[in-house]
């Protein structure tokens, strides 16, 4: 087989190239792999409930320490743990489902079935809530909205999961920022900064094109943007 045929085969396969992760040293990939895993999607709705839950001095004003744990942990329960255990039976199950770390399209739709169940309950228990404020309803929505188009693009390509949690994060507090009776611009630049690096990563790790990461803040950013219409 000559060099040109080896080429042809380059081009052709969609697979990324070893090559392209090995070129950055292991520390900038060490710190790549670890703010991929501390970002990850499915912790991203609990860190921004715990924001207003317990950072946050107004989103959740009058409400007592116990009650702000039962709603954090409601949360938690049903945007992290439900989702995590769900994948992890589907990957052990075999259920189209071949590594925890899905590459494929295919290896995504099941598991993102699920977590659309998942982050619509969340939502719904909240907004059936009078007392929990509209911020935290609007968040759950958008997560929601952004799961669901994440799955329908998933039909047709792959998309970044990372950065559609990040870009929802990201519109989040641009929304949030004017609404907030308390608005500070550390929230929102620490948002922006979580989704460069988290987005950056990905690219490090070779785990999505451009378009992948761009699609993906795109939708992410959009299903919040529906969501505050509401």
């Amino acid at each position: 087989m000559d060099n040109a045929e080896i080429q042809d085969q380059n081009i052709i396969s969609k697979e990324p190239q070893p090559s392209s992760v090995n070129q950055y040293p292991f520390l900038i990939r060490f710190f790549a792999h670890f703010f991929s895993f501390i970002f990850h999607p499915l912790f991203i709705a609990s860190y921004v409930m715990y924001f207003l839950l317990f950072i946050h001095p107004l989103a959740f004003a009058g409400f007592d320490k116990q009650m702000k744990v039962f709603r954090f942990l409601a949360v938690l329960l049903s945007t992290t743990l439900l989702p995590s255990f769900s994948v992890f039976l589907v990957w052990r199950l075999k259920l189209g489902t071949q590594s925890l770390e899905m590459k494929t399209p295919k290896e995504r739709i099941i598991p993102y079935a699920l977590a659309m169940f998942f982050y619509w309950w969340a939502w719904n228990v909240f907004r059936n809530f009078p007392d929990n404020p509209p911020a935290s309803i609007h968040f759950l929505l958008g997560s929601f909205l952004a799961v669901c188009g994440g799955w329908f693009s998933n039909i047709y390509f792959k998309v970044s999961m990372h950065a559609l949690a990040v870009g929802g994060l990201a519109m989040f507090f641009i929304l949030f920022s004017f609404a907030d009776g308390f608005s500070s611009g550390l929230y929102l630049s620490l948002a922006l900064l979580i989704t460069g690096i988290v987005c950056t990563s990905r690219l490090i790790l070779s785990a999505h094109t451009f378009f992948e990461i761009y699609f993906g803040l795109f939708i992410g950013a959009l299903a919040q943007f529906i969501a505050w219409q509401f």
